[in-house]
Order: C-alpha cells, then structure tokens, then sequence
C-alpha cells in the first residue's frame, strides 16, 4: 500500500509553498488509495516552539487535508514529533560508527564558508574534508577547545535515481555535497540523518517535496544503503515564488495562510493553488477530495512557479 507524508518544520506560520507540498503529497498517495503520515520536524526546538506546531495542525485541519498517523490520531510509531524520536537517530548514528564511517568536525562557521571553500551551483558549500585526516592526538587537543559536529565519509561515487515528477537525477557524492552532517557541534542530529530514519520506520513509500531538497536525496539514498533500510519513490515539484522571484520565507512572512484565513475560504485558497500546480485549470473553489479527479503528475509543472502580485483578486 502507498505511503505519503506530509512532513513540515513548525519555525512559523506555514507560507503558500509549504501548503502546496501538504496538497500534493495527500493527493499522490490518497489517489492510489494509501495512507498519510503527518510528523512534526521540530528538532530545532528552539525554533520550533509548540504553539507553532499547534497552528499548523489547526491549519491543516481547517483545510480538511487528513492523515492516518500523527499528532491527535496516534499510530504504531508514536511519537511523530522528531524533537521525541531522538534515542532512534542516536542508534543509526551508533551503527554508522560502528562502520568506521564517522568522524568529528571542528570547523567553524566562517571556515566552511571560506571564500576558498567550493560551491554548489545552488550556492551551498561543499564540504572540504579538513577534519577527515586529524590524528587521535589532533582530535582531543581540538576537543578542548570546541565540541565537535559529526560526519559522514562519503566514497568517490556517483548515485543516480529517477525522480517520479523532475526525471533522471545524478550526484557524484565526494565532488557535489563532501561529507555531510550527521549531528550538529550543538548535539542536533541532522536532517539527513533523521528524515531517513523516520521514513523508513513510518513506512512511507513515497515522498513529495520542494525541489530545493532534490540535491539532497543521493545522500539519503546513501544512508538508506548503509542501514539497510529500502528507500521510498521521489517526487520533487518546483517552488513557489514570491511576485519578485524570491523564495517564499517564514521569515519574511510570505504568503502567510495566517494572512489568508481570514479572508478566503479554505475551498478558495486549495482551488487556487491547484490552479498554480497546473492540474486544475479553472482556480474554481474545490474541496481536496474534489481535486483528485483533476490531479496529475504531469500536469504539474517542472519550473519555479511565480505567484501573481494579487492572489486573490477583489
């Protein structure tokens, strides 16, 4: 059976383009008859408080876009708040040690931002290996000094998958992303790390996301490889973007849905954004079930997509 999840990060009211990732992961999956999983991705706890949590739970029930497991309903893999699954990313981390795999890392901020540094064409630097060759004798004396992040050897190999929505993607692993994050210096485990983890455990057989996380799946892939865990299907859609081509920010409060709900009805506000995706042509105010019949991948388009300077026109 098809497994989706909606997995969102509680830092602030969700914006336009987190709600139309929720949309098309509950279409995918309930399409092909499956389940929903909603979890809380609140590691960060210092930028996730609970009120947040809260609302995007209200939100989400407001949209009336159901899920099978997660907070208020339970499920076999309680508790789906990432900030209380910690002891589970603790034992994949042991088991990468225990591999060989994983080594400390004292690099500040401004070194692995060093202009010196390579970069991503999508900007991200990528990491140089610096602490990868320290001694035993190196590592406690910088261990004095500064508690260290920890992180993932990557080989020099190139892992390719094919996206369900964006196509063929490949990713030489050492030369694109170097060895990655594990576990923050401040004690956080790190993204990769615990969406894998948590996947896998929940089940999910399918995961629809933005396209900025498409870069991020060879190394996920990798992780599943290692734990001998089996990875679900990939589907990335373009990103919503602001009228003057920024991304959307919880920050900037852009396109704020605590903006929105006083003003448009929850059917206006799905009806539009299927308009935005592609698939439902007319923006008619439409229910989530009612949009099923109109949803199709390949109606969805591959390119960034601009919101218009009104959403809603008067």
């Amino acid at each position: 059976m098809t497994v989706g999840r909606f997995a969102p990060s509680p830092s602030g009211p969700m914006h336009l383009g987190n709600l139309l990732c929720c949309l098309l992961a509950w279409l995918s999956a309930r399409q092909k008859g499956g389940n929903v999983v909603l979890r809380i991705e609140d590691l960060d706890t210092a930028r996730c408080p609970p009120r947040h949590a809260e609302r995007l739970v209200d939100d989400l029930r407001w949209l009336v876009l159901d899920w099978d497991e997660g907070p208020l309903v339970g499920g076999p893999e309680e508790p789906y708040f990432q900030s209380q699954r910690t002891e589970r990313y603790q034992a994949a981390l042991e088991r990468l040690e225990a591999m060989g795999l994983v080594y400390p890392c004292f690099c500040t901020r401004a070194e692995l931002h060093a202009a010196s540094a390579p970069h991503r064409e999508d900007g991200l630097t990528v990491y140089s290996g610096a602490c990868r060759g320290l001694s035993p004798e190196q590592r406690a004396e910088r261990a004095r000094l500064r508690s260290p992040a920890l992180r993932l050897r990557v080989p020099e190999e190139t892992w390719r998958f094919v996206d369900g929505h964006m196509g063929p993607y490949a990713q030489r692993l050492d030369r694109d992303c170097g060895d990655f994050l594990l576990r923050r210096s401040d004690g956080l485990f790190a993204y990769q790390l615990a969406v894998v983890v948590d996947d896998a455990a929940m089940g999910v057989t399918e995961v629809v996301r933005g396209a900025d996380l498409l870069s991020s799946t060879p190394r996920q892939l990798y992780l599943y490889h290692l734990l001998g865990l089996t990875p679900p299907a990939f589907y990335h859609f373009p990103l919503l973007l602001a009228p003057d081509g920024r991304r959307l920010s919880k920050r900037d409060a852009d396109a704020g849905l605590d903006q929105l709900r006083g003003r448009v009805t929850a059917e206006e506000l799905l009806g539009r954004l299927a308009q935005l995706a592609g698939f439902h042509p007319s923006g008619a105010p439409r229910r989530a079930e009612e949009l099923l019949e109109e949803f199709a991948w390949d109606r969805v388009p591959r390119e960034d997509i601009r919101l218009p300077e009104v959403l809603f026109p008067a």
